[in-house]
């Protein structure tokens, strides 16, 4: 592999290039929005996702996905909500049998499926591997050091792609589970959110310790009941990822639950904010799917319940208190 096309010019597609150029790559770095690719190109920055990092000389970006044509390998990193409809118009442009490693985390509104599902209904000769784990943008994109899941189901395929993209900093490790590796971070997410509100309500850290072990088990749970494994979800793609995302305001999820913690609306708490947080958007999605796999997920509804204005906070967190007592497993 020579050329990799990243698809989605946002923190993490922009990490993922530097990633890439590391590694020895050639990269095409697409951005949806034009006004990224021109200032991508003649600033070698992305102030509106990922400001403060320079980007290499070595990224071409791009807002044309006619540019991606020759590359040997795609990273979709678009939004989750966004993903079919770019994975569509990608497919105008890319060979049969080009690899599309997923790394956009979240479940698809409406369908519930996850992105796998989506890239094959819309790309069907694709060979698909999902990218996860517990990876800060900024962080990844400075050269700090970061361990993640590469799962993919041909194993000669995902040795190849974690050689492809590994270098001294960052390191894929592998798994053939790409269920498991999804379900982990389309609902770190939505915990994240739950975290955030500990965090700004002030409840405390026994609280917040509680809080993403009994998520945990919710995400243990309905990976199980999609068909992943649990011991890929105690790995970086599911227990990595969680402790990460819900331990530092760095966290767009957290960050935005803290906002709501601390009582803002949510207009308020996402004003002037360009980044998509996921857990708003896959936090319906992961209770509609959980209710239907008949999955228990107090935690996550929760969260969908307030995003979607059905419950204020106070009345959420006196609803998980209230609940009858149980056994732990």
């Amino acid at each position: 592999m020579k050329v990799v096309g990243v698809v989605g010019a946002g923190a993490w597609g922009t990490a993922l290039a530097e990633v890439c150029v590391r590694a020895g790559l050639e990269v095409v770095l697409w951005a949806h929005e034009p006004e990224v690719a021109r200032t991508l190109a003649e600033t070698r920055e992305n102030p509106a996702y990922l400001p403060g990092v320079r980007l290499s000389d070595a990224v071409r970006p791009t807002a044309d996905l006619a540019h991606l044509a020759a590359a040997d390998l795609i990273l979709a990193v678009c939004p989750a909500q966004h993903m079919r409809a770019t994975l569509a118009a990608l497919g105008q442009h890319i060979g049969p049998g080009v690899p599309v490693m997923l790394c956009a985390k979240g479940v698809e509104q409406g369908t519930l499926k996850l992105m796998t599902e989506v890239l094959a209904e819309i790309l069907p000769d694709a060979p698909a591997a999902v990218l996860s784990g517990p990876s800060f943008a900024g962080e990844v994109a400075r050269g700090l050091p970061c361990a993640v899941t590469l799962a993919c189901a041909d194993p000669v395929l995902g040795e190849e792609l974690a050689h492809a993209l590994a270098t001294p900093t960052f390191r894929p490790y592998l798994s053939d589970d790409l269920i498991g590796a999804e379900a982990g971070g389309a609902v770190k997410n939505v915990l994240a959110l739950a975290c955030g509100v500990v965090e700004g309500r002030g409840l405390g850290r026994s609280a917040h310790a509680g809080l993403i072990t009994r998520g945990f088990a919710e995400m243990t749970r309905l990976g199980v009941a999609l068909g992943g494994r649990a011991e890929t979800l105690a790995g970086l793609c599911g227990l990595g990822d969680l402790v990460l995302t819900c331990s530092s305001p760095q966290s767009r999820n957290m960050s935005l639950g803290v906002a709501l913690g601390r009582g803002e609306t949510l207009a308020q708490a996402l004003a002037g904010k360009r980044s998509v947080a996921e857990g708003l958007t896959s936090a319906p999605a992961v209770r509609a799917l959980a209710a239907r796999l008949g999955v228990e997920t107090p935690v996550c509804e929760a969260v969908a319940a307030v995003v979607a204005g059905e419950i204020d906070v106070d009345a959420a967190i006196e609803n998980l208190l209230s609940r009858p007592l149980r056994h732990e497993t």
